[in-house]
């Protein structure tokens, strides 16, 4: 009897480091069990230290990976990531909705880890009308979220308002990721707005620079389990327990110059 795989799909950047966008996130399908295909929606010239160069991909071309991976090969899972402009924005909302896409993680990537900008202003909007609403879970850092509502957060009580205002743009679930937030515990927060319940995941902080593609990484992996039947909940737990072990094995490791990436196969190498 034929075999088959847990689909997963990721429609984000390139980054040529290997640290973030497609590669980290195909690197995390694998290491957790599932089968990953790409839509590249950007080509980014970047390494531990930067960002120096960004080639994005015409919307129409997206759409024609798009078209390619779900009529023939499906998705039990979709993690969105980079998405660069407005127009390519609706182009991957319209197709998802066509494809009858289910399960989708929306890690709305405005910033690099080094600050520089990957998603131009009037593509926050697009986010927010076109894609929001068709997400399971958005996963939004804490700069990101700012981005998202328009104010600083500071402390819990922000995290709280911020999670709300955020869940007004219809996703099903918000996962506000307090890694910047300092403090001794790295914590995030999941939101479940039809409950108007909220909940903490919090690990000890590692203390590393190689800490590139992290969110990348965590989104990916809760789409990883979304894939393999998992609920919301326990999905978000098992992805924070999978990143935190990718960054505890990765602050062993040193390459480049600047933030390094995680070690995604923990389990696999020595």
């Amino acid at each position: 009897m034929a075999k088959t795989y847990y689909r997963t799909v990721t429609i984000a950047g390139s980054d040529s480091g290997g640290g973030a966008g497609i590669q980290a996130d195909l690197k995390t399908f694998s290491a957790l069990g599932c089968f990953g295909m790409s839509v590249i929606t950007a080509l980014t010239a970047q390494n531990t230290t930067g960002v120096t160069g960004i080639h994005p991909v015409p919307p129409s071309f997206a759409a024609e990976q798009m078209k390619a991976v779900f009529s023939d090969m499906g998705a039990d899972a979709v993690k969105i990531g980079m998405l660069y402009s407005a127009e390519l924005v609706e182009t991957v909302a319209d197709l998802l909705k066509s494809h009858h896409a289910e399960r989708i993680v929306l890690d709305p990537v405005m910033l690099a880890q080094s600050g520089d900008r990957l998603l131009q202003d009037e593509a926050v909007d697009a986010i927010k009308k076109y894609l929001m609403p068709l997400a399971d879970i958005v996963t939004p850092n804490l700069p990101e979220a700012e981005i998202l509502v328009g104010y600083k957060i500071r402390d819990t009580a922000d995290i709280q308002k911020a999670v709300r205002d955020i869940a007004r743009y219809k996703s099903r679930n918000v996962l506000l990721k307090g890694g910047h937030i300092a403090g001794n515990d790295c914590e995030d927060f999941l939101y479940v707005p039809r409950e108007d319940r909220m909940l903490a995941f919090a690990q000890n902080r590692i203390e590393t620079r190689n800490n590139h593609g992290t969110g990348c990484t965590l989104s990916s992996a809760i789409a990883a389990f979304l894939a393999k039947g998992e609920g919301i909940e326990d999905a978000v737990r098992k992805a924070k327990a999978y990143i935190t072990k990718a960054i505890r094995a990765g602050a062993e490791y040193t390459i480049g110059n600047g933030k390094g990436p995680v070690c995604h196969f923990f389990d696999f190498w020595n």
